[in-house]
């Protein structure tokens, strides 16, 4: 069984889904439904999806909580389904503070292969969980915003909502390490 439940933000809908172990699917874009549809059949091809606003409601009540600002880091049992390397680098996105930052290459030398830089962004584009697993915190080497799943404009947005406001108009941000 996939359990699902949507969140109104001012300016999207969220479509988040959870197994009976934890989160395992959160979508922030507009067509959130039909990318969970495609996700679970790629992951979970024999789940049957069920919408169930009170099996879920935890899981909302931490991301409309961390949306208002109000909550900094997730307490909720995750379910994600990746690879030994997808899981060592998740697992080092997911210790990023909120509002910090670390790279790409911080990232691969946390999870244990340095020279992994690369397959560090392919890891993030699989993540299933960002805003919960904060792939949004990870930025280049030379403090570029680079790639995300949701876009440029919602990671930048992301980071300002967690504090960040000085950005160049080269997509650059004014990051101390």
């Amino acid at each position: 069984m996939l359990y699902r439940a949507e969140i109104r933000l001012p300016d999207r809908l969220m479509t988040i889904a959870a197994t009976e172990a934890g989160l395992c699917f959160v979508s922030l874009t507009a067509e959130s439904g039909q990318e969970l549809l495609a996700w679970a059949e790629k992951r979970l091809p024999s789940a049957v999806i069920v919408y169930d606003e009170n099996r879920m409601s935890e899981y909302v009540r931490q991301i409309e909580a961390y949306f208002a600002g109000t909550l900094t880091i997730f307490k909720l049992p995750l379910d994600m389904v990746g690879t030994p390397f997808q899981q060592a680098i998740w697992r080092a996105v997911a210790a990023i503070p909120y509002g910090e930052v670390r790279t790409y290459a911080a990232i691969a030398a946390a999870a244990g292969s340095p020279k992994a830089v690369r397959a560090v962004g392919a890891a993030n584009g699989a993540n299933p969980i960002p805003i919960i697993v904060p792939c949004h915190r990870v930025i280049g080497s030379s403090g570029t915003l680079t790639g995300y799943r949701g876009g440029m404009a919602l990671k930048k947005q992301l980071l300002h909502h967690e504090g960040f406001r000085d950005f160049t108009d080269s997509g650059h941000a004014r990051f101390r390490f």
